[in-house]
């Protein structure tokens, strides 16, 4: 590739969009590590309800070196603060080999925290901003919460002390990246953002077909297993949506029909979220360069190449 690298390269996109797959294919011909950008990927033992699949990242062969996956056990709750140390660790690793960090995900606000330069610190307490919250309803709070995009961890709301902890960092982020710290990842201005869709009968289509493989390829004992591990039901939440729903299948709440029905509803709306988000990301400043999912893989990386040459 003519010019200099890029120092990062973004790769993001919908639920079963094939990122991964095309971030890993990207990745190698840069030069390139990727690093998830994906809140539930990083814990352990949790792998066909995030959507993990390793042989994404085989190329010719080889395996293209990957980091923030497996880093946290089922049980521990990751969090932003977290993704944003452990991705600044992971980036000064990659650049000072000489490489190229792809940064690959679905999760809006882990993709935003680096794309806007967000501090790479805590997001210290607003004690004007939590007496003014003290006096709301739960109802009124997690409205506010929602008006600064739609919720990547549903954990935020099960508690008023979560709840009131989620706006005060959101609106901290949305009031812009503040004082930076030495350390600080500071990225220039318009560092290549790849972004893959499908249209949306296409975008179902897969995201039902990709279900189906993951309930056929033992996600139900997945969810079992975790649960006889003694990881309470009510975490499953935390999780994410195949685990809340699998899980009240595995305990008998409901019949597997019913868990296919709502778990793969469910899935669509959060997919069409997820495109929301992206599109509130566009809005804030960070241009996406869209790339269509019905293209070939050689023809997305032709284009992806281009966007991604620095002169």
């Amino acid at each position: 590739m003519e010019g200099r690298k890029p120092e990062l390269v973004t790769v993001l996109g919908h639920t079963a969009a094939g990122k991964t797959r095309f971030a890993a294919l990207l990745a190698s011909r840069l030069g390139g590590e990727i690093i998830s950008a994906d809140s539930r990927q990083v814990y352990r033992g949790m792998d066909l309800g995030t959507g993990k699949d390793y042989d994404d990242y085989l190329v010719g062969g080889k395996a293209v070196p990957f980091h923030l996956i497996d880093i946290a056990d089922a049980g521990e709750e990751y969090n932003v603060y977290r993704f944003m140390q452990d991705f600044r660790e992971a980036f000064l690793q990659i650049t000072n080999r000489g490489n190229v960090p792809v940064m690959c995900g679905g999760t809006g606000l882990y993709l935003e925290s680096v794309l806007r330069n967000y501090r790479m610190a805590r997001v210290p307490v607003d004690r004007v901003l939590r007496e003014e919250l003290e006096g709301k309803e739960m109802a009124e709070l997690k409205q506010m919460l929602e008006s600064y995009g739609p919720l990547h961890n549903v954990t935020d709301t099960v508690s008023r002390k979560r709840l009131i902890r989620a706006i005060e960092i959101a609106a901290y982020q949305h009031g812009g990246p503040g004082e930076r710290e030495e350390d600080d990842i500071l990225l220039s201005p318009g560092t290549p953002v790849i972004g893959i869709r499908y249209h949306r009968d296409r975008r179902r289509e897969r995201i039902t077909r990709r279900l189906e493989a993951r309930l056929s390829g033992g996600l139900v004992e997945e969810v079992r297993g975790l649960l006889e591990r003694g990881i309470p039901p009510e975490k499953m939440d935390y999780y994410g949506l195949e685990y809340r729903h699998v899980a009240r299948y595995v305990r008998k709440e409901i019949s597997r029909e019913e868990m296919f029905s709502t778990l793969n509803t469910a899935i669509h709306r959060f997919a069409k979220r997820q495109m929301t988000y992206f599109r509130g990301m566009e809005r804030r400043g960070i241009r996406i360069r869209w790339l269509e999912g019905e293209m070939s893989d050689e023809e997305k990386l032709v284009k992806a190449l281009a966007f991604c040459r620095v002169t």
